[in-house]
């Protein structure tokens, strides 16, 4: 019998209506009961644990490192482990738990656009499909996904793509790992494995996004830097475009010693500075290309690698072969 652990965190997929609006309610035990009105095989123990009782805007790294620390003590005693977790922040905290996996035992996050109490739920759908994905040997070793709308995404490149829609994730540029629905698990893909670079007990020191826009000036790297960020992450436009002052504080910040990483506020698609004056400067002077990671997830990837006491030549370096492993150009 395959032993399988379900985490609960909270999230929509918990929550009930109430006169203040959405509150978590339901407990991992009262998820996986419903989910077996969608799949109950016989040959299939869950585990259902609660680590958090949350909406995941309210979650923050601390939540999701000490989650990570659960996700590692079930991997070890355990053929595979669901998460369900809030959707406004799943991308993000799979990926931060994909950078402290070290298991083989497969990890998915799942959870629901419409509340445990809606007339027609989509979590036990979602629930069921994330235990099937992780029950299924062909699973193990594909590290941490995201389980949502019958389709496993790798966590890394994740996004949600829609406020509402059933099937409100996809991984821009990257293929679908599997299906999964009423007729089983059918893999497409295996995806690249993303190496595990921190540990579930770092503490992650502050690095903030600095949004682009137009006319944006440089207050917010400024303000940024003297809150105390060890790096920044600019969400530019286009393929990594940034305003004249943007570039101008951040060729500074480069020459000091501060990392920069340039991603896109664009949905899709890798990045390369090319323009004169913004982020072709940058690149020339250090800065960082996220490939096709969210700004949010390459913010979480340069954390974790500012916990290693390389330099800034090796923060670099790390830098580099964590986006090259898994399939991204940086």
């Amino acid at each position: 019998m395959r032993h399988l652990v379900l985490l609960g965190t909270g999230g929509t997929i918990a929550t009930t209506a109430t006169s203040h609006g959405l509150a978590v309610s339901a407990n991992a035990d009262d998820l996986w009961r419903q989910a077996r009105t969608v799949w109950d095989p016989e040959e299939v123990r869950v585990e259902a644990l609660d680590v958090n009782r949350i909406i995941s805007s309210a979650a923050s790294c601390a939540d999701i490192l000490a989650l990570a620390r659960a996700v590692a003590e079930a991997a070890a005693r355990a053929d595979g482990v669901v998460v369900t977790h809030g959707t406004d922040s799943m991308e993000e905290s799979a990926f931060l738990v994909a950078l402290t996996h070290r298991h083989r035992a497969p990890v998915a996050f799942t959870g629901a656009q419409r509340p445990f109490d809606d007339p027609a739920p989509d979590g036990p759908r979602n629930l069921a499909a994330a235990l099937r994905w992780v029950a299924d040997p062909r699973a193990r070793g594909t590290g941490v996904s995201v389980v949502f709308g019958d389709t496993v995404l790798p966590a890394v490149g994740s996004r949600k793509v829609h406020t509402m829609a059933l099937n409100g994730f996809a991984a821009p540029g990257r293929a679908p790992v599997a299906a999964v629905d009423s007729t089983g698990v059918r893999p497409y893909a295996a995806p690249a494995a993303a190496p595990a670079i921190l540990s579930p007990d770092a503490d992650l020191p502050r690095v903030d996004v600095i949004g682009q826009y137009l006319g944006v000036d440089a207050t917010a790297v400024r303000a940024a830097v003297a809150a105390g960020a060890r790096g920044l992450v600019l969400s530019a436009f286009g393929s990594g475009n940034t305003t004249p002052e943007v570039t101008a504080a951040c060729l500074d910040l480069l020459g000091s010693g501060t990392p920069v990483v340039l991603a896109s506020r664009v949905g899709a698609g890798p990045v390369e500075g090319v323009y004169a004056g913004g982020g072709a400067d940058l690149v020339r002077a250090g800065a960082l290309p996220a490939g096709d990671l969210s700004p949010w997830q390459a913010r979480l990837l340069l954390a974790a690698v500012l916990t290693h006491p390389d330099g800034v030549q090796g923060v670099a370096e790390r830098y580099r072969t964590w986006l090259s492993a898994v399939g991204s150009v940086g």
